[in-house]
């Protein structure tokens, strides 16, 4: 880490200090919170960090959350993006009043914890990050995006995978009460095809999909499953369309919004009814799969379906290079290194 950055970090820290907010030192936690799984978390210049450390850290929590502590967090994200990087010393302190230590290194957090949440809201430093967090063995949430492009992504789960280290990555918009209801619970019947929408602003250091279209396009997927083949994308300066159609014949659209208000949904067709998606209802749901990610080290989510997300908003992009031609999402993951 560099001079600048760490004084950085340790400047934002101590400001807490100074209001009252100061983080209980890690010597001092009690036995009872030295047995529930310690989680930590890299990066404060997202909303989600502090989100989380909220829901893990409240008294009197839901029963599927208890069992775990957040007890530290590296605050360094973003360099280069501002909008992220001026979040931190405020994020620090909303973390710090749910007694959450702040550490200046991602190595010093990892001796402290069980577990790790990875929340850096940049997407190119995670394959950096990640390699860190595997060399611990620790177990790893990896927040949207999983990287900033399709090849480090797919180099994060290969890594990942070679190492056995647990790993799990999904936006919350996937855990939507209505989406789970077409996924798991067969309320529509067979899915026959699905619109999902989301915001789609545009962040210029990320393919265009990943800074935010991802939440719409983790939507398709989950009612729509693997298994899309070809990507076909409308842009306007206000908005995308996105074509996918799967190797049955089914048709999938993403509609990412960059004008009006911002919201999130869809409509999912299937053999016996249609079902709105939205709307979205929190992260509470996202944080019971991750608690129980981190008890059974066991990912709810295949490795192939993440990927193929990636893919689907890779070869948008290819698309859009092109003119707006028809791109196989096959030959976008061969071209990232993904074997299978």
């Amino acid at each position: 880490m560099n001079t600048s950055r760490r004084k950085f970090i340790k400047q934002s820290a101590m400001s807490g200090v100074a209001l009252g907010l100061a983080s209980m030192p890690f010597s001092t936690y009690s036995k009872s919170i030295e047995e529930k799984i310690r989680i930590g978390i890299i990066g404060l210049d997202t909303s989600h960090a502090p989100a989380f450390a909220k829901l893990f850290n409240a008294e009197n929590t839901d029963s599927a959350l208890m069992g775990f502590k957040v007890v530290a967090a590296y605050p360094q994200g973003s360099v280069d993006i501002k909008s992220s990087v001026d979040r931190i010393p405020e994020y620090i302190k909303l973390v710090q009043q749910y007694g959450v230590e702040v550490v200046d290194s991602i190595k010093k957090l990892l001796s402290m914890v069980d577990v790790v949440l990875l929340e850096t809201n940049d997407g190119r430093p995670h394959l950096e990050q990640a390699r860190e967090v595997f060399k611990a063995g620790k177990p790893v949430f990896i927040d949207k995006p999983v990287a900033g492009s399709l090849k480090d992504a797919v180099t994060i789960y290969k890594e990942a995978s070679e190492k056995k280290i647990p790993l799990f990555s999904s936006s919350s918009l996937r855990y939507m009460k209505n989406v789970i209801a077409v996924r798991n619970e067969n309320k529509i019947g067979k899915v026959l095809g699905a619109d999902a929408f989301s915001p789609a602003t545009l962040e210029a250091h990320h393919p265009d999909l990943f800074w935010y279209g991802i939440h719409g396009v983790e939507v398709l997927f989950t009612v729509m499953g693997v298994g899309c083949e070809t990507v076909t994308r409308f842009q306007t300066e206000g908005a995308d369309v996105v074509v996918g159609k799967w190797k049955d014949g089914r048709l999938g659209t993403f509609r990412g919004t960059r004008n009006g208000k911002h919201d999130y949904g869809g409509t999912a067709y299937g053999t016996e009814g249609n079902l709105n998606l939205g709307p979205f209802d929190g992260y509470d749901a996202l944080a019971v799969k991750i608690g129980e990610f981190f008890k059974t080290k066991v990912s709810p989510v295949d490795a192939r379906e993440t990927l193929e997300i990636y893919a689907f908003m890779e070869a948008a992009d290819e698309s859009k290079r092109n003119a707006g031609a028809t791109i196989r999402l096959e030959d976008v993951l061969k071209n990232s290194g993904y074997k299978g």
